[in-house]
């Protein structure tokens, strides 16, 4: 039986090789992702693992919630803290960290390091000189206001050479600065294409903290002193609200946060991995269901000298092992490549990964191994199976058992049963809000188990549906429509494999265009203003100088002006945020309806509060509201007006003149305003003009906020197209399987249909309309079950943004469409070639 085995895997290459092929692609996703995202991870951890070398304890400010505390972050470290740490028994030397957003621009005033993060910080040097986490290769180091070093990197890509003067901004005005140095450095921001501008430490702490104060002190032991015991030692040094942790915790914890950082990507890329092996599973089942039909006879013959059905299904199952062992090795190659490749693309698009080797781990073999194998093995054990209870009489006859009655109506029963309690779930989830995502997964892959099981039974009124556009073409349509349905499980199995992809693709676009319309609503609904001034910064909102609101409100164009001006407090009890505003412009730049009161009540110590924070701690107009201020003070506040809030506008807003002076650093997260004219392209221009052409400050309308959030969604959705098309391109091989099967079985008919009158080109065009049919049968079942789907998920996101609305692009619906009928036809050119060539007489003679 093994000789057997092996012999039929070799005796049936082209068949066997589009199995090999659907399950390649499946292994090729799961080896690239796991070698892709361990070999990311490695060179992370390791860059990071060096950032850490010279640091043997780190004190930093304590962040952990102490509602005895004074709001806001915990306050920094002191030069006392640096000068007692350095004097601890087995210390060895001290540094402090001073750290902040620093925008460095190129000569053409573009963003350098805008692909990762945008850093400056101070260079602290020791007794001789040198701070050693950085390495000067040309010039010197900082030593006065006005002076900075570059790392190599970003004065490559700058073009910057010492001597040379640069523009940067560190909260929104323009400096010019001279670089006197450019330096190498183990930084992991660096590393992975950020920026990293140095100043002499009085300066860096003018600019991102206060004179004296740092962000962080590390410390390194002297000879023969432990971690823990240096740390012993500096705890008992520490002031309130400060903390030290080890070297090797830092990296461990680094370590930690980088494995969970790409789990989520790794997660995500495995899914539409397991989705190609899912659709793979209708090819393989496919393949060996036409393999056993062409072996009938000589398995029946098997089993008349002896084999048992155990044996008979055995034989199959090998073959299948074979298959998925060098589907899983042909895969595992595949996807060191593919990890190699994702790796450049990554550093393409600008976030340059830290050197490194590939890292293929013994997990990621074993896995692929395992899956390529386990795969398909599964998926031929029921044909393999069936193979084995058909009588040998009945099958040297060529008498095949077709399904009986009452099988087709349990299965169809089932299948009722399963898709309408699937779809009861998701419809009972969509109504559920937040609590209702787990009902609706559930319900989502119920319903597509009972479609599947289901599909056999659509596919003869769908099919049958088309028979009016199918006389068009006269014999060749009529013909195609009768093949389509004539073995409705295969033809099912088949449209199935293609309904899985495109119901993914059509859910997530309905997703994203609603997500645009409720983002485009919420920006014109929420905001009036026509303008509004920001940082920039990969990592999202930047610290912004109120020098920027007060030049913007001198300019005699602009006619109405507000900051955004957060500053942290204890309100009725709860830590949270006091949002400082002008009380006299604030009405024409925002839009909210006011419940109770209004703005005109806004000022001094009254405020407006959203209706959530209202109901949540039962405020109403006139309540008193006990708060403490970020430096301590407390004081009364009244609600002044209650309006309804939204994903723009939310929160306590009060007169930014309270609050101001209680801050400990004044700045804004965005500066709101409208100019005479309102927003133009001149406009915007005049307002960068007069923010001195920083490249660190975005001047948005409405419009190009809306956008900037969408832009997020429709990278991802880019993404995921690209991650289905291989699940598509699995739907091709399967359908190319299925009518490479239907021709080999109408071989004799095929032929008689030419000896009749039927010339090549009615074979092949009877082919490409069976394959076609066979397509828009599983892209109409996709589009429905995607729009149904986009439906229920988007009643979730209703609740987290009431300006949510679904959306449904008639046009791109139709593209999909047009794209299922597309792999019809590129699928049906090699059958239909192959049907007709065929030659008639040996057709005809065929068993």
């Amino acid at each position: 039986m093994l000789r057997t085995a092996l012999r039929n895997v070799l005796a049936h290459k082209a068949r066997l090789l589009m199995t090999v092929l659907a399950v390649m692609l499946g292994v090729a996703f799961v080896s690239g992702t796991l070698v892709f995202t361990n070999t990311i991870s490695d060179a992370y951890q390791k860059s990071s693992e060096k950032g850490f070398e010279g640091v043997d304890v780190a004190i930093s400010p304590d962040d952990s919630d102490d509602d005895s505390a004074n709001p806001g972050e915990p306050p920094r470290l002191s030069q006392q803290v640096l000068d007692k740490a350095v004097k601890v028994p087995g210390a060895a030397s001290a540094y402090g960290v001073v750290y902040g957003f620093t925008a460095v621009s190129d000569r053409d005033g573009d963003l350098l390091g805008s692909g990762f993060s945008n850093v400056g910080g101070n260079y602290y040097p020791g007794a001789d000189g040198k701070d050693p986490r950085y390495t000067m290769t040309k010039g010197r180091a900082p030593k006065s206001a006005g002076e900075i070093a570059l790392d190599y990197k970003s004065a490559d890509s700058g073009d910057y050479q010492v001597g040379d003067t640069v523009r940067l901004s560190v909260d929104g005005p323009v400096r010019n600065e001279k670089i006197v140095g450019i330096f190498d450095t183990d930084d992991g921001n660096v590393a992975a294409g950020g920026s990293l501008a140095l100043f002499d430490t009085p300066t860096a702490q003018k600019l991102f903290a206060k004179p004296g104060q740092f962000d962080g002190i590390n410390v390194k032991a002297a000879p023969g002193t432990s971690q823990d015991a240096l740390k012993s030692a500096i705890d008992k040094v520490l002031p309130a609200q400060a903390k030290a942790k080890t070297g090797q915790k830092l990296a461990d914890d680094q370590a930690e946060a980088i494995k969970q950082g790409m789990s989520s990507m790794q997660t995500a890329m495995l899914v539409f991995a397991g989705i190609a092996l899912f659709v793979g599973i209708f090819i393989i089942v496919n393949t060996f269901t036409m393999l056993v039909a062409q072996r009938t006879r000589e398995l029946a013959l098997m089993r008349a000298v002896g084999a048992t059905r155990r044996q008979v299904t055995r034989s199959v199952l090998i073959e299948a092992t074979v298959v998925g062992a060098v589907a899983a090795v042909v895969g595992l190659a595949a996807g060191v490549g593919i990890g190699a490749g994702l790796r450049s693309l990554l550093n393409a698009t600008g976030a340059i990964v830290p050197d490194g080797p590939l890292i293929v781990a013994p997990t990621t073999v074993l896995a692929s191994l395992l899956v390529g194998v386990v795969v398909t093995v599964v998926s031929a054990w029921l044909p393999g199976r069936r193979a084995a209870k058909i009588p040998p009489v009945a099958a040297m006859n060529s008498v095949h058992a077709t399904p009986t009655t009452r099988g087709l109506v349990v299965r169809n029963t089932i299948g009722a049963l399963l898709a309408a309690g699937g779809a009861a779930a998701v419809i009972a989830g969509a109504g559920m809000g937040s609590d209702g995502k787990a009902p609706m997964a559930f319900g989502a892959a119920v319903l597509v188990i009972g479609v599947f099981v289901l599909t056999p039974l659509l596919s003869r009124p769908l099919i049958a549906a088309a028979a009016p556009l199918l006389r068009i073409f006269g014999m060749p349509g009529k013909l195609a429509r009768q093949n389509a349905v004539r073995n409705p499980r295969r033809t099912a199995a088949t449209a199935s494999a293609l309904m899985v992809g495109l119901t993914l693709i059509t859910g997530m676009t309905v997703i994203a265009q609603s997500l645009q319309e409720g983002i485009n609503k919420m920006a014109s609904d929420g905001l009036r203003t026509d303008f509004v001034v920001s940082m920039g910064g990969a990592n999202g909102s930047r610290p912004l100088s109120p020098e920027v609101s007060q030049t913007l409100a001198k300019l005699p164009e602009v006619t109405a002006v507000s900051p955004q001006r957060p500053s942290p407090a204890r309100v009725g009890g709860d830590n949270g945020v006091l949002t400082g505003v002008d009380p006299k412009a604030i009405k024409d730049l925002v839009n909210v309806d006011f419940t109770q009161g209004s703005f005109a009540g806004l000022g001094g110590t009254k405020v407006v509060i959203d209706d959530k924070t209202a109901d949540e701690h039962h405020w109403k107009l006139g309540s008193t509201i006990p708060v403490t201020y970020e430096d301590g003070t407390s004081g009364k506040l009244t609600v002044s007006g209650v309006y309804e809030g939204n994903q723009m506008i939310q929160g306590v807003m009060a007169d930014s003149a309270t609050v101001t002076p209680h801050m400990s650093t004044v700045t804004d997260t965005q500066v709101m305003l409208k100019i005479k004219g309102g927003a133009t392209d001149a406009n915007k221009d005049l307002l960068k003009k007069k923010l001195g052409e920083n490249p660190a400050i975005k001047v948005q309308t409405k419009q190009d906020i809306s956008d900037e959030i969408a832009q997020a969604f429709t990278l991802m959705l880019n993404m995921l197209y690209g991650l289905l098309a291989m699940a598509v391109i699995v739907a091709v091989l399967g359908v190319v399987n299925t009518l490479a099967m239907s021709v080999f079985e109408r071989s004799k008919e095929i032929g008689m249909l030419r000896a009749i009158g039927l010339d090549q080109r009615g074979i092949k065009r009877m082919v490409r309309l069976e394959s076609l049919v066979i397509s828009l049968f599983g892209g109409v079942l996709g589009l429905g079950l995607g729009v149904f789907f986009g439906w229920a998920a988007g009643e979730l996101v209703a609740t987290e943004l009431p300006t949510y609305e679904l959306v449904l692009s008639w046009d791109r619906l139709g593209l999909f469409l047009l794209m299922a009928a597309f792999v019809g036809v590129i699928a049906a050119l090699w059958p239909a070639r192959r049907a007709s060539k065929l030659n008639m007489l040996s057709a005809i003679k065929a068993e």
